[in-house]
């Protein structure tokens, strides 16, 4: 594939992630009020929020197999149908169970990502790849800006009114619904331009089942990597990152739906800003932080801002109590103003440790691993993010029902303290590759 078409490949699959990520995202805010909208517990809807992690983690693995064997194009091109096929049924679930299967056969849909990195891979060189994977990255970023935002245009009193007033009676236009069929309709879009602009990446000569035995080293290579020192106690501390973030994540709706009377189109506000503010944080202000700092300190100081931040989420009225009342703080009728401007206080410090904890600890992979070995290790870190989103919910929702509505918070911030103390004792002279010194400095 010539410079051209490789850019041109790129630029395709950067556009069909980004919207892939787009139409998830738009959903993002409605899930769990959809949930209870249906006479489920907070437990249950957490259930529904953790089965498409569970099954992006089961299907990727498939449909990254598929992919060598079949092709990129064909594989991209299913799992943005199956997408198309799930967020319509999401909008048309007149049951709980449909909703599960929805959500779980978009989940299972959701592992095209480790195609779309395999696409990537073949499209450039290996000086260029970093910056590829990184514009990956950046589709992910601007997905989950955007899509909470859309998601809350259309869950809207002004646009749900319009909606019913042209919908036919058998399709239901409702705040829950309308975000759905959007999220349907971008992804068909996308489909529909992938079909037209995606080229194949995979050469037919490069595709079979003599494959098998490089797949197998490859598992054996992320095995060993699993044991080695430094990556080991980075992959478990991303672990729990994610895990503990799972929880702020699942729950901050029922949170704000209960304490603050929070819809989908507030929440969708609260999610953007949250948004907003990662984006900043990764796109200007990490660079020079891990400048001065070193990655190995900012790591720390993320974990230890999330030890107090995530505990003090729910405490957000009470901390409240103590400010004035200065009016509201969005333009969406808040009842507790001086508790929203609690909320805005605690969520920014959260949203600026989570965005450095998760780049610096990324970034102390990649020097963990040999250049040979990069793959390998992100691997390991996209596969602990994937289960600590499956289990980090359930159990949220189980705290949340079964003890106090502040104890998956209090237990997220709980969770950041070991990591702080499993970073404490990292031995930096164990990370590999370029700019190890300095990290080992900063251990000093």
């Amino acid at each position: 594939m010539g410079v051209d078409n490789s850019r041109r490949a790129l630029a395709v699959v950067f556009v069909i992630v980004f919207v892939d990520l787009l139409g998830f995202g738009i959903l993002i805010p409605v899930i769990p009020l959809y949930a209870l909208s249906f006479g489920a517990t907070e437990f249950v809807g957490s259930l529904l929020i953790a089965s498409y992690s569970a099954m992006q983690f089961l299907a990727a693995p498939f449909l990254g197999r598929l992919s060598d064997t079949r092709g990129r194009r064909p594989v991209l091109l299913l799992s943005l149908t199956g997408s198309v096929l799930a967020w319509t049924l999401f909008g048309l679930a007149g049951s709980l169970a449909v909703l599960f299967f929805a959500r779980m056969l978009a989940g299972a849909m959701g592992g095209n990502i480790a195609t779309a990195q395999a696409y990537i891979a073949d499209v450039t060189p290996p000086e260029e790849r970093a910056r590829g994977l990184g514009l990956l990255g950046a589709a992910f970023g601007l997905g989950f800006i955007f899509g909470p935002a859309m998601g809350g245009f259309f869950a809207s009193d002004a646009v749900v009114t319009a909606a019913q007033s042209v919908f036919p009676a058998w399709l239901p236009a409702t705040e829950f619904s309308l975000p759905s069929f959007a999220a349907a309709a971008i992804t068909a879009s996308n489909l529909v331009a992938a079909y037209f602009l995606l080229p194949e990446s995979r050469p037919p000569e490069a595709r079979g089942e003599s494959r098998a035995e490089e797949r197998e080293s490859r598992v054996a290579e992320l095995l060993a990597a699993l044991r080695t020192p430094a990556l080991g106690t980075l992959v478990v501390a991303f672990f729990l990152v994610s895990f503990a973030f799972s929880a702020l994540e699942s729950q901050f709706i029922f949170l704000t739906n209960e304490q603050y009377g929070y819809g989908a189109t507030e929440n969708a506000l609260l999610l953007t800003y949250f948004g907003v503010v990662i984006a900043v944080v990764q796109g200007g202000l990490i660079g020079p932080l891990t400048d001065r700092y070193g990655e190995y300190r900012v790591a720390i100081a993320g974990a230890a801002i999330q030890v107090f931040t995530l505990a003090a989420v729910p405490f957000a009225p009470k901390i409240g109590s103590y400010l004035p009342a200065v009016g509201p703080l969005l333009p969406v009728g808040p009842t507790l103003p001086a508790a929203i401007v609690a909320l805005a206080l605690v969520v920014t410090p959260l949203a600026f440790g989570n965005a450095i904890t998760n780049v610096s600890l990324n970034t102390l992979v990649s020097r963990s691993a040999t250049a040979d070995d990069q793959g390998g290790a992100f691997g390991l870190t996209q596969s602990a993010g994937s289960l600590a989103r499956t289990f980090g919910p359930a159990l949220a929702g189980l705290l949340y029902t079964g003890v106090d509505f502040w104890a998956p918070f209090v237990l997220g911030g709980a969770l950041m303290i070991p990591i702080v103390a499993l970073l404490l004792r990292l031995d930096a002279s164990l990370l590999v590759g370029q700019g190890e010194s300095r990290d080992a400095e900063s251990v000093d």
